[in-house]
């Protein structure tokens, strides 16, 4: 498959009201009432971002990746922003899954020499059947962090990755509290729908919210395997044939 990249990005700033309302929850690590955001993508070109364009285009007003029959992937393949590698931040985006396969938004991550366009790190996950939806996955590295309605403390470990990566799952992990039944917190979710994406990355802590619900937090104590800052990227994933879109992509720095 030929892989095409896109050029570099041209930022524009706006004023916007915070997104997301609720519990105090949901509202754990909410952002001012106006603040100001970056928009990562103009709605109408790829301007600002890499990737394989046999895979991304801008459509509708929005950032799709798809995957048609016939032309399965060999490797997860991401869409990167070209603007920076932010630290602290939040990141809010809104995005609609139409088929049956998985896509999510990396950050604080690094690029791969090979294969192209691959990115290793933490990711808000998403996926059709809502199964994993919001839990912190990290990409080539400790696998699953926490899932949907776990909020887990991930201690200094010895050793290698792959000593305490079994079955998916970083093994080392220590659930501090619940968040909410995981089948509970899928019913938040629409399905072939627009929802909304929020990131929280503060320091050593990592929250993910869905719809303003808060799905998982990470409190990444690893020093020797974490990252406090790197590349954001967007996935479509090995698998069935499916779409993904986003719109509506932006970023606010923490200080």
């Amino acid at each position: 498959m030929k892989a095409l990249t896109i050029g570099t990005v041209t930022l524009s700033v706006l004023v916007m009201a915070s997104c997301g309302a609720g519990n105090s929850q949901q509202n754990a690590g909410d952002s001012s009432d106006s603040a100001e955001y970056m928009e990562l993508f103009d709605g109408s070109s790829l301007t600002g971002w890499r990737g394989d364009t046999s895979l991304w285009r801008a459509e509708g007003g929005a950032l799709v990746g798809e995957i048609v029959p016939g032309e399965e992937l060999a490797n997860n393949s991401f869409i990167i922003w070209d603007g920076g590698q932010p630290a602290d931040f939040e990141l809010i985006a809104e995005y609609r899954m139409t088929g049956n396969g998985n896509s999510g938004i990396n950050y604080r991550s690094e690029e791969l020499a090979e294969p192209l366009f691959a990115l290793k790190g933490y990711q808000a996950d998403i996926d059709a059947a809502n199964t994993y939806t919001g839990q912190n996955y990290e990409e080539r590295g400790r696998t699953i962090l926490a899932f949907p309605g776990q909020h887990m403390r991930l201690p200094e470990v010895s050793g290698s990755v792959s000593d305490y990566a079994k079955g998916n799952i970083w093994t080392a992990g220590e659930e501090v509290e619940s968040l909410g039944d995981r089948d509970s917190l899928r019913l938040l979710i629409k399905e072939n729908d627009w929802n909304e994406i929020r990131i929280v990355a503060k320091g050593n802590q990592l929250e993910h919210y869905i719809n303003g619900t808060l799905m998982s937090k990470v409190v990444d104590d690893d020093s020797a395997n974490r990252k406090l800052e790197g590349m954001l990227g967007f996935q479509v994933h090995v698998g069935p044939p499916m779409k993904i879109e986003y719109r509506n992509i932006r970023l606010k720095n923490l200080d």
